[in-house]
């Protein structure tokens, strides 16, 4: 099956860099997405620097949402930092961000690699406000 996108992964000490160039759709992001979670678990990092270089019009502002609140449901406590970087993004970009972090992902967008790696590289440990999310018996990693 043909792929929309293609994602490479550079590990560093701190976090992962994934960079996805393609083309930018729904099934794209979620792709994506999925890949990247298999790679935190594999490699066992939980930061990571998203860089989205995808062709095409941008997403629709419910495309965004739906995919952002269904990820960060799928992905509550999973990760401790995701710094985004989509110079195309725009205003979206920080529709994502207060989407995301209003559902308790450890999340912010920036319009480059340099701003977005300084960001990961101070973030310790993940956002408290994920744990609200939880019950308090629940593991937050299998």
């Amino acid at each position: 099956m043909h792929m929309a996108y293609e994602i490479s992964f550079e590990k560093h000490a701190d976090y992962i860099h994934a960079t996805i160039t393609g083309d930018n759709s729904r099934e794209s992001v979620q792709g994506y997405a999925s890949e990247l979670r298999d790679e935190c678990t594999r490699s066992e990092c939980f930061r990571v620097l998203v860089e989205e270089r995808l062709d095409g019009p941008r997403l629709e502002a419910m495309d965004i949402f739906s995919i952002i609140s269904d990820g960060s449901m799928q992905n509550l406590g999973f990760f401790d930092a995701i710094a985004f970087v989509d110079t195309q993004m725009g205003e979206m970009g920080e529709f994502a961000e207060t989407v995301a972090v209003n559902r308790g992902m450890p999340l912010a967008t920036f319009n480059s690699v340099e701003s977005a790696k300084a960001w990961l590289l101070n973030q310790k440990g993940g956002s408290d406000e994920q744990y609200i999310f939880l019950d308090k018996d629940e593991t937050i990693r299998d």
